[in-house]
């Protein structure tokens, strides 16, 4: 595990905030485990893990469960794990074409979710709808869960009202979207602190926090949902960029589609959305004769595996292995971890298609990252979001020891 450098300048609350930050990444990756086992693992003294177990067990954050013998003499080791009541995130996940609320505990566990299969409709309709299954779900807590509920986190495409020509969607229902600050009159509305995310990045903490994270700090992730989505781990935080959209492969440029039902680019070039996605694989089956409306049918058919679905299949890797080998060009990063809003087989499919290709493309003296199914499939986005006041609340990010808060909107800590 790497750790960043601590200087002579580093406030010593930061640093307490970050070991246990550690501590509790260290539960997450290989619960139940002994305060000798965290100690290894932290790279920390016995003395210090001690102590640091007290605050944490105070706090309401870890609870003891059991014990183990790890020798023959002394007493049997106290294990420890995460307490599931300690911390509490509500995720909502919109998307241009379905939106998803979900409320989950510190383990992980989704306890309730909403959901609506929908064209996304005017910002304030929305608003209104997620705030309602909101004000439901805070119904299923008690007070003392209530007090304990890190925040809510919101997942969506960055500028929705773009590339819906690609996409095959109506213009005026997404004009208002990018005059909208969503987070914000939400927050405005439930009078909680809230966090938002590129959809894509925050998909991607979702598998740091509670997934392929507790194997590996360093992996390039893609969504393939309506459009393609992405995000990038790096030392176990999530690659920003200026904008937030650092790892957005799906504006990655490529060549335009050979299948008859692509609508043609304005240039020479057109964009990996334009071909990887549902989106394009659900135009593609219309135009073959395929009755597609909703993501049932969708999966209905990928599992029946018309022609359709493998003549887009190749296209889709056809475009997708040469922008996923010059990002990893880029960043060198041993995995790629694949997810997709159905599956019905698709990503199994895929990932045998790409593997192949990526091996095929690799360049001399290069080799083929190991390619890793995603942890929550249609739920990631939701989960996603719900992981965001969890991740910036909880996670050991280099930023703490330099006393930076959280990245996306200031946060009122929860009281423990």
């Amino acid at each position: 595990m790497r750790h960043p450098h601590v200087g002579r300048g580093s406030n010593s609350v930061n640093v307490r905030r970050y070991n246990e930050r550690l501590l509790l990444q260290a539960l997450r990756r290989t619960q139940p485990a002994s305060k000798a086992d965290l100690a290894r693992q932290a790279n920390l003294t016995g003395t210090a893990v001690g102590t640091i177990v007290a605050t944490l067990d105070n706090a309401g954050l870890i609870e003891f469960t059991g014990r183990r013998i790890e020798g023959k003499r002394g007493q049997p080791a106290s294990l420890i794990r995460l307490a599931p009541g300690g911390a509490f995130g509500i995720g909502v996940r919109l998307d241009r074409t379905s939106i998803e609320t979900v409320l989950v505990n510190f383990a992980g566990e989704v306890l309730a979710r909403s959901g609506h299969d929908r064209v996304l409709p005017h910002p304030r309709e929305v608003l209104e709808m997620v705030t309602g299954d909101i004000h439901a779900m805070l119904q299923r807590l008690s007070s003392h869960e209530r007090a304990r509920l890190a925040g809510v986190g919101v997942a969506q495409p960055f500028n929705l009202g773009s590339w819906l020509r690609e996409l095959g969607l109506p213009m005026q229902t997404f004009c208002a979207w990018d005059e909208f600050d969503f987070a914000s009159e939400l927050g405005s509305a439930l009078a909680l602190p809230v966090f938002s995310e590129n959809d894509g990045n925050a998909a991607a903490i979702a598998e740091l926090f509670y997934g392929c994270g507790r194997q590996s700090d360093d992996f390039i992730y893609l969504f393939l949902g309506p459009a393609i989505g992405g995000g990038i781990a790096v030392d176990g935080d999530c690659l920003r960029g200026v904008s937030g959209n650092a790892g957005d492969i799906g504006v990655m440029p490529v060549p335009p589609s050979r299948l008859p039902s692509a609508p043609q680019p304005a240039g020479q070039a057109d964009i990996l959305l334009a071909r990887a996605s549902l989106n394009a694989l659900a135009r593609h089956l219309r135009y073959c004769g395929e009755s597609v409306e909703t993501r049932a049918d969708l999966e209905a058919c990928i599992a029946r595996r018309p022609p359709a679905f493998d003549e887009w299949l190749d296209d889709c890797v056809e475009a997708l292995a040469p922008a996923l080998r010059a990002m990893l060009c880029v960043l060198d990063v041993p995995m790629v971890v694949l997810d997709a809003d159905v599956d019905a087989g698709l990503i199994d499919a895929l990932m045998k298609r790409l593997s192949t290709a990526l091996a095929l493309s690799a360049p001399e003296a290069r080799g083929t990252p190991e390619l890793m199914r995603g942890t929550f499939g249609s739920d990631a986005g939701a989960i996603g979001a719900a992981t965001l006041p969890m991740f910036f609340n909880f996670s050991p990010r280099a930023g703490i020891l330099k006393g930076a808060g959280a990245e996306l909107q200031e946060v009122n800590h929860a009281p423990f």
